[in-house]
């Protein structure tokens, strides 16, 4: 649901406002003193270059929609890990709320992706290290110091990127070996208990190695108590994370090279705030048969939402810890073949849980945990041609995880002596459950582009990708061990022309088709007829844009899309399907998207710049198969703002004594949007508006600098997610709180 055309001038009213401020604040009381000066930005579009087409090329060549965040962009906005990513780019939406778990994220791009986390289901948006894939939305909410750039796909992208790219792709670029010559340290201290240090080093062991590596720790207070725990072991909220990465390239030849990487991480925090919202009619604490949870009643919470009301030891603490390896081989045969070998390695496993009455009461607690290894292999075959190229590949991919939760966590009509009003015992321990997966994933692929003038390039690709799942659960409600095993294949393609106008922009048009594996149900609590596998969803993606320079100081981006998708697969929680929190997921017929997203750079002067990006998504179901339960037409997808904005106003200044100050400022909108896919007043998430700014000094020869920097400046609180049960909303809070701090950094030439 989009906002009122009071709230859109009312947002309007407060971008404008908001540079109009900054613009007359600095040109009243700043003076530039250098007319030699740089452009104030150094994101310009004009100058990044994506390698999004896995071929390096110019942002304003690459016939797609993409959204390129630089190191500089990424330190200045106090992006931190991918979670803050989604704040600044147009029909991206992020949210962590999984398990409890903040470093889970679940992304959705032009209204796909997925909520859930379990085993048994994949995501619709695909996140990519160093051409790496990662299977799992567990962990995923990455750290992000040191990366050099992180490039958002909007839209399928089947043929380069295959399988569960149906919304986009996410790929994070790190720097590599022997880029620099540096090594640097960063300390970053603030509220809420905030510290952080960062090393890094960069450069050449001898004329055929070169090094990267880097270390990192971040912590933070919480925001909340467990207040019926005697001894917790975390704050709610709370962040705490090592993290670090070690990369060497190795030049064996003129024209062979191995690139080797290693990374791992550990996070320990508090589970996220999380509390209830009664809806009506609420439960009835008279009749236990009133809803599941007849004893909860609104004095039982904590008076203040962000504290946790549970009273099982452990619940309030989340950990996810994970490791990495990799080895890519790069042989160029001659001026014209090259090829490229991936291979790579990864495991993660997390504890995490919520307490869904949270009160008290036992009466529904999940306590969870999950691990899943994945190894990979990708070979490509590339060309490159005086007016044509071509990148060609065989991809394998094989993953073996599981989910489980338990000892005891569902029991609806749990009384002090835990048997029912009628003396039968209560369902204590209801709703543990095992789930385990084994896939494995091929594809084959072939991508090229050829130039029939100088101004006129067409191009295409053409992908064939299979899947097999072979799947185990163990619920209370299965009378044994399920064992299910399905097949998904699908060939997906691409079409696309570009084409330079005489002026210098460049205007595309562009089909695509897109594939999403399918899967099984993750909480089948109402039986084994339930745990039934969900089929794929394909989609057909219509889309044309125009990038370049509108004017000598202005860049832009823009791009209009409809895209069409067939069996859709949407998970919901269905409170009247079975005990426990019984998520289904179910095939709409058809569904429907169409979209404006606008980017744009604006060189005020050569010290003054403006980044601003806007998204515009409508999405609906528009046909519900026979059966089919749950959704209707016209419900939307979860966690899809109708509208996304974002502006980020700079000014520098020359000092007389060489020195720079610079004064940033970042806006983020997210719409209201809705906590599930089938459309409830009560799970509608309001909307939300972050600000932030950062000023900055930088040292006359450019080799340290001190920040004052600020986040959600405004203290906005708001919903991570909501998800409906009988009788109440459980709500996801967020603690993406007010913070202030300084940060520091310090490089040294090697």
């Amino acid at each position: 649901m989009g906002p009122t055309s009071n709230t859109h001038t009312y947002t309007l009213n407060k971008l404008t406002l908001l540079g109009a401020a900054i613009s007359i604040a600095l040109s009243g009381n700043l003076h530039a003193q250098s007319t030699e000066k740089k452009q104030a930005n150094s994101d310009d579009f004009e100058n990044i270059t994506v390698t999004a087409r896995k071929r390096t090329e110019s942002l304003f060549e690459s016939p797609t929609a993409i959204t390129s965040l630089s190191a500089s962009f990424m330190e200045d906005a106090n992006i931190s890990n991918l979670d803050d990513v989604g704040k600044y780019v147009p029909n991206l939406n992020i949210s962590r709320y999984g398990a409890g778990n903040s470093a889970h994220a679940s992304i959705f791009i032009r209204g796909i992706g997925l909520q859930d986390h379990i085993i048994t289901t994949d995501p619709g948006v695909g996140v990519y290290v160093d051409g790496v894939y990662l299977g799992r939305q567990m962990g995923s909410n990455l750290s992000l110091p040191n990366i050099a750039s992180v490039e958002v796909l909007r839209g399928p992208q089947g043929t380069l990127y295959g399988r569960n790219t149906l919304g986009g792709a996410v790929n994070i670029i790190t720097k590599k070996p022997g880029d620099e010559s540096v090594a640097s340290v960063a300390v970053k201290v603030g509220t809420l208990g905030r510290v952080a240090t960062d090393l890094y080093l960069n450069g050449d062991i001898n004329d055929d190695v070169s090094i990267a590596a880097s270390g990192s720790f971040k912590k933070r207070d919480g925001v909340g108590k467990a207040v019926n725990l005697v001894n917790p072991e975390k704050e709610i909220g709370e962040e705490q994370e090592f993290s670090g990465r070690l990369a060497a390239n190795w030049k064996v030849t003129n024209n062979f090279s191995l690139l080797f990487a290693v990374d791992g991480y550990d996070n320990e925090g508090g589970q996220s705030p999380y509390t209830v919202e009664f809806t009506d009619p609420s439960p009835d604490p008279t009749d236990v048969f009133n809803g599941d949870f007849p004893l909860l009643t609104p004095d039982l919470l904590p008076s203040n939402p962000d504290d946790l009301g549970t009273t099982v030891a452990g619940l309030e603490s989340t950990a996810v810890s994970g490791w990495g390896a990799s080895v890519t081989a790069n042989w160029d045969i001659n001026q014209n073949y090259s090829t490229k070998l991936i291979t790579s390695f990864r495991g993660s496993d997390y504890e995490g849980g919520l307490d869904d009455d949270a009160s008290p009461l036992n009466l529904s607690e999940f306590p969870e945990t999950g691990e899943a290894d994945q190894y990979s292999v990708e070979l490509q075959v590339n060309g490159t041609f005086d007016n044509y190229d071509f990148v060609s590949g065989i991809y394998f991919f094989n993953e073996e995880g599981s989910t489980e939760s338990g000892p005891y966590v569902f029991t609806p009509f749990n009384t002090p002596d835990s048997l029912n009003t009628d003396g039968s015992a209560s369902f204590g321990g209801y709703g543990f459950f095992d789930l385990h997966q084994e896939t494995d994933a091929f594809a084959i692929y072939a991508n090229a582009s050829y130039d029939i003038s100088e101004k006129l390039t067409v191009g295409g690709g053409l992908r064939y990708s299979k899947d097999k799942k072979d799947a185990d659960a163990l619920f209370p409600s299965f009378a044994e061990r399920a064992f299910r095993s399905a097949e998904f294949s699908e060939v997906t393609w691409d079409v696309n022309a570009a084409y330079q106008l005489d002026n210098g922009l460049n205007v595309y048009a562009q089909v695509q088709k897109g594939y999403q594996t399918g899967g099984f149900p993750p909480r089948p609590f109402g039986g084994a007829d339930q745990f039934v596998q969900f089929d794929e969803t394909t989609s057909i993606n219509y889309e044309t844009g125009l990038k370049g320079k509108i004017a000598e100081n202005v860049s832009l981006l823009a791009a209009v899309f409809f895209t069409e998708y067939d069996d859709l697969a949407l998970p919901f929680s269905d409170p009247t399907a079975g005990g426990g929190f019984v998520t289904i997921t179910e095939n709409a017929g058809s569904s429907e998207a169409r979209g404006v997203e606008l980017e744009a750079t604006v060189d005020v002067s050569d010290n003054f710049s403006l980044r601003a990006a806007v998204g515009y998504l409508d999405s609906e179901i528009t046909q519900v198969d026979e059966n089919v339960n749950g959704v209707g037409v016209g419900d939307s997808p979860a966690l899809t703002p109708k509208w996304t904005l974002m502006f980020a106003p700079s000014y520098y200044v020359d000092l007389d004594s060489g020195a720079t100050l610079a004064f940033k400022a970042d806006y983020s909108f997210r719409d209201e949007m809705q906590g599930q896919s089938v459309f409830n007043p009560n799970e509608t998430i309001d909307s939300r508006s972050i600000l932030g700014f950062d000023v900055n000094y930088t040292s006359v020869n450019g080799d340290w600098s001190l920040s004052l920097y600020g986040e959600n400046v405004t203290d906005e609180v708001y919903d991570q997610g909501r998800l409906q049960q009988n009788g109440f909303v459980g709500i996801v809070r967020s603690n993406d709180r007010r913070e202030f701090g300084l940060r520091f950094k310090k490089e040294f030439e090697i």
